[in-house]
């Protein structure tokens, strides 16, 4: 499977907003998507059943649950991490809802053709890394 078959639609369009966006607008999307992440539903307040991301410096934490073959993805990121904040709500919005195959099949490094390596350090592009890891670890459990 090439790389353009394994980026679901919803997270290629994202892609391509980042990928035609200088720096600066790079930043100002990462933001926006961090000022829309839901809060969570009141069964996972206080992260019961949440895996925590440890590789990430701010405290992230995640769990997928399932539907009908459907994966849909919850986050809890501090308001006061915005960047990891905003990556992980736009993977929820990229990959909410998909099956477990399609999640699977994403490529760990598709956030270079967003070009987010210009715009955070390495340390936050591995903890970035982690992040789908542990989404695709969670959406394997569930199959």
């Amino acid at each position: 499977m090439n790389q353009e078959t394994a980026i679901p639609p919803k997270l290629q369009a994202i892609i391509d907003d980042f990928r035609d966006s200088d720096r600066d607008e790079k930043l100002e999307l990462l933001l926006d998507f961090a000022d829309r992440m839901p809060d969570l539903p009141e069964h996972l307040r206080g992260h019961q059943g949440m895996e925590q991301v440890h590789e990430c410096m701010s405290p992230v934490f995640v769990v997928a649950e399932g539907n009908s073959g459907k994966v849909h993805f919850y986050f809890d990121v501090p308001a006061e991490a915005p960047t990891t904040r905003g990556y992980a709500s736009l993977l929820a919005a990229g990959m909410n809802d998909l099956s477990v195959n399609a999640i699977v099949a994403v490529p760990n490094d598709f956030f270079l053709h967003m070009g987010l390596h210009q715009v955070l350090s390495p340390q936050r592009l591995n903890g970035i890394s982690a992040i789908l890891a542990y989404m695709k670890r969670q959406a394997l459990k569930l199959a």
